[in-house]
């Protein structure tokens, strides 16, 4: 009787270890390929959203016209602040160059004009600055 029966010996050693190996094959892979890979919000980013320039706008208040000016470059907003702010102004509204400083500080975090917080001290002076503001942004967008 020959019987051509064959015993495999295999060493649960070395099962683990190619199994550990497989992992660590798979991991690196999966890493390479995340690494690698375009983002799409990078890719977004990157995009043209602005002409580069300074735009203005104009906000009227009790009479007197104050110019919002917004600098921009292709992707973000660089500056905002009003370009013929006097003394007169400034004395009979204080509350209004801290809040533009206020206003465009959100604004540069988040370089939009989305969920800006208003202060409760003059929630209507902002929300005039915020339109001003959008509709200098409207002139700056790039027509695709």
């Amino acid at each position: 009787m020959s019987s051509k029966t064959k015993i495999v010996v295999l060493h649960m050693k070395e099962i683990i270890y190619t199994l550990i190996f497989a992992a660590l094959a798979v991991i690196l892979i999966l890493l390479l390929v995340f690494m690698f890979l375009p983002k799409y919000k990078e890719a977004k980013s990157n995009e043209a959203k602005y002409m580069p320039g300074v735009y203005t706008s104009t906000l009227s208040l009790n009479n007197t016209a104050l110019e919002v000016e917004v600098t921009v470059d292709e992707s973000h907003i660089n500056s905002i602040r009003f370009s013929n702010l006097d003394e007169s102004i400034s004395a009979m509204y204080p509350l209004i160059q801290p809040t533009i400083e206020d206003i465009a500080e959100q604004i540069y975090n988040n370089q939009s004009l989305d969920n800006i917080q208003y202060s409760e001290d003059n929630p209507y002076t902002s929300q005039m600055i915020v339109n001003a503001i959008e509709e200098a942004l409207k002139k700056a967008e790039t027509s695709e």
